[in-house]
């Protein structure tokens, strides 16, 4: 959504006021129903109308935004608030676009911020340059989950399946997809749709999407679109549960969870080329999401992830969806 809002002094283009994760559209479904009057409805929700006749009709929505940008004004001064739509921290940063030197801010940009759960933050006052007569300008908001003050704690994680087999697919570094800062320390787990997803660490859920239905080898429109579940621990780490089934979260945002707990089903959505598990101990390093190494116990012990370093051979055949990194 782009506002253009043009006060006395200059003219100001506010640009991205919704941030997502940078993912494209996502599929939804409504449902359509027919009540007793002959009355059709439309619901996000399956109506509970027994006997009555449903229709669930897919469609194409945005996926949920993690910040806003909100502008109040007064007094020839805009109030640049960041809202967080996240059940735990985030970190903004508010850009200028287009060089223009009509406005400056308060603190000057780029400005950096972190919000609170479900809260808001003034990120900076803008306001007119001294001598200036006016102009356009464009602000963005940039938003990154977590909190640059994570002070991840050694932590020995439980097996995020329900199920005495285990086989990893890709480990550190695997070249497939793992491969870049976000995702090095992932892991991806095999399992058959519809295996439960358990907590590998107690914490509280802040962000989730189980509302896609679809799995591609299309990295640029798949890449970072899939169903998950992002949970907080404690000390400020966030693990990510992803390719989830659509409709497979079985926890809600802000939800305390504890270790074993069921979370989801398992399902193949995204970029994605068979059905599978992808774990990943995240931390923001300062407006960007690292990945960090765990221990894990698995159903017959300690795991030992092998790890592929830039330039190295994958240590197992080089194909999608089995890369690197298997062993314990």
């Amino acid at each position: 959504m782009t506002r253009c809002i043009k006060p006395a002094l200059f003219a100001l283009a506010v640009c991205a006021s919704m941030i997502a994760l940078a993912l494209p559209v996502s599929a939804g479904q409504v449902y359509r129903w027919t009540d007793r009057d002959g009355i059709v409805h439309y619901d996000g929700d399956r109506p509970d109308a027994p006997g009555a006749d449903v229709t669930v009709l897919p469609f194409q929505a945005e996926p949920s935004a993690i910040a806003r940008l909100r502008l109040e004004t007064g007094d020839g001064v805009y109030l640049a608030y960041a809202d967080n739509m996240l059940a735990g921290p985030i970190e903004v940063m508010l850009h200028s676009e287009g060089g223009n030197a009509a406005i400056v801010g308060e603190p000057a940009l780029p400005a950096r911020a972190t919000v609170p759960a479900r809260g808001s933050t003034l990120v900076a006052r803008l306001h007119a340059a001294p001598g200036s007569r006016g102009g356009s300008f464009k602000v963005r908001l940039q938003a990154v989950p977590g909190s640059p003050n994570a002070k991840p704690q050694d932590y020995e994680y439980a097996y995020p399946l329900q199920t005495r087999t285990l086989r990893v697919e890709q480990g550190f570094g695997g070249g497939f997809s793992h491969n870049s800062v976000e995702n090095h320390y992932a892991v991806d787990f095999a399992a058959d749709i519809g295996t439960t997803v358990l907590a590998a660490r107690e914490g509280t859920v802040m962000q989730i999407a189980s509302d896609f239905d679809k799995a591609s080898l299309d990295a640029e429109r798949f890449g970072g679109r899939a169903n998950f579940v992002r949970i907080l621990h404690d000390d400020g780490s966030m693990a990510v549960y992803a390719h989830l089934s659509m409709e497979g979260v079985l926890v809600r945002a802000g939800q305390r969870v504890r270790r074993g707990q069921p979370i989801g089903v398992s399902g193949n959505t995204g970029f994605s080329t068979g059905p599978h598990l992808h774990f990943v101990v995240q931390v923001d390093r300062g407006m960007r999401l690292e990945s960090i190494p765990f221990r894990m116990f698995g159903p017959a012990g300690i795991l030992r992830f092998s790890e592929v370093r830039p330039g190295e051979a994958s240590p197992n055949p080089a194909r999608p969806g089995k890369t690197a990194g298997t062993g314990r």
